[in-house]
């Protein structure tokens, strides 16, 4: 079974097998965070020739307001990655990755709320610009491996495929977000921290002295640093928020609505509806212009269908299984009964009903402590 990383003794690293301490070369993934610098760290200690890359996604060209996006790629991220490599002796570089940026993280994400959809944009960077197009490029100056800083572990299970099983600090486990992953993705990635908790990689960085070992975590989509989706969407992508209805379940008319990108299956505060108790919102219809609202009981749901179906563990889901489902980021997970309804359908039926199925979102599906696939929610 071949893993990402191996844990190290307390005082130090320790090297892993003799067959992967070959002089590999790996593009390290750097955001100018502790997770991904201590990856390149950790990575180097093991023996392989290590590159760091910080992937420019930002669409401004303005120094000044890139400057203020703190995410994971902007220019804060740049300065901090470089001071690190140099504190690694590891080369370093930026690569543009603009145009697939916009592509396949942007354009995707103006275009579910559009839908009436809630979209995962990290989902769609992680697979389609961190993986896919990183990959490419580290393929094409004769790099070996990709790594990241994620908190997840990559092994090869008896049936030959890879997969994913949840990081080792569970607190920070990030398999959900890379579900999405291939086959060939997966085979040529490391994610060495992986084994750790995040306390224990702080403490690493402390003690090779990382200028980044402190530095706080980033919370927010990263070209939408205020968290403020609905003014991005209208102010930067011209999406215009159209008003119309609320309405009841059984839908008639009891208010109205600032416009759909306002709002999220779930959503209670911010509705300006004067009910005289608790209501949320359980749907959002795009063709009619319409948010619907209810009781807390109509925000749960017994069952969901999902599709952009991608397996991991399995090459398809051949007759039910009974598993986990995870249905967002932060969900502990529900178990449910799977199967497949389609080509690229998959029912779930939990045993419980679960609050707040969200169209857009993931559902990631785990047997045991290891991702078996996901798909988005429809």
């Amino acid at each position: 079974m071949r893993r990402s990383g191996q844990d190290f003794a307390a005082a130090g690293f320790l090297h892993l097998p003799g067959e992967i301490l070959m002089k590999k070369k790996v593009v390290v993934g750097m955001s100018g965070g502790v997770d991904s610098s201590v990856a390149a760290l950790i990575l180097k200690e093991q023996g392989y020739d290590v590159i760091g890359v910080t992937m420019q996604i930002w669409q401004d060209e303005d120094r000044d307001v890139v400057s203020a996006h703190a995410g994971c790629c902007g220019l804060s991220a740049v300065d901090d990655a470089r001071r690190v490599a140099s504190q690694l002796d590891i080369p370093y570089y930026v690569m543009n990755f603009k145009e697939e940026f916009k592509k396949y993280v942007i354009d995707y994400f103006v275009d579910e709320y559009k839908c009436g959809r809630t979209p995962n944009p990290c989902i769609a960077c992680n697979r389609y610009v961190k993986w896919e197009s990183l990959l490419t490029r580290c393929m094409a100056i004769g790099g070996d491996y990709i790594a990241t800083g994620h908190y997840a572990r990559i092994i090869q299970l008896p049936n030959g495929r890879y997969t994913l099983q949840e990081a080792r600090g569970i607190e920070k486990d990030q398999t959900y977000a890379l579900y999405n992953l291939t086959q060939e993705q997966l085979a040529r990635t490391l994610m060495p921290v992986g084994e750790y908790s995040k306390p224990e990689i702080r403490k690493i960085a402390e003690d090779h002295r990382l200028m980044v070992a402190h530095k706080p975590d980033s919370q927010d989509i990263c070209f939408v640093p205020d968290g403020d989706y609905a003014g991005y969407l209208e102010n930067e992508a011209g999406l215009k928020a159209v008003p119309g209805d609320f309405v009841d379940i059984h839908g008639n008319a009891i208010g109205r609505h600032k416009g759909i990108i306002h709002y999220t299956i779930g959503q209670r505060k911010g509705l300006g509806l004067a009910m005289g108790h608790p209501v949320f919102v359980v749907d959002i219809i795009p063709e009619t212009n319409q948010v619907v609202i209810g009781e807390n009981g109509d925000v749960f749901s017994e069952r969901l269908i999902c599709n952009r179906l991608n397996f991991m563990s399995i090459e398809d889901l051949t007759e039910p299984m009974h598993v986990k489902a995870k249905i967002r980021y932060n969900h502990k997970g529900s178990m449910c009964t799977i199967r497949k309804i389609d080509e690229d359908l998959v029912e779930a039926v939990f045993d419980e009903p679960v609050r707040a199925v969200t169209k857009g979102q993931a559902v990631v599906f785990y047997e045991d402590d290891h991702v078996l696939g996901g798909g988005s929610i429809c």
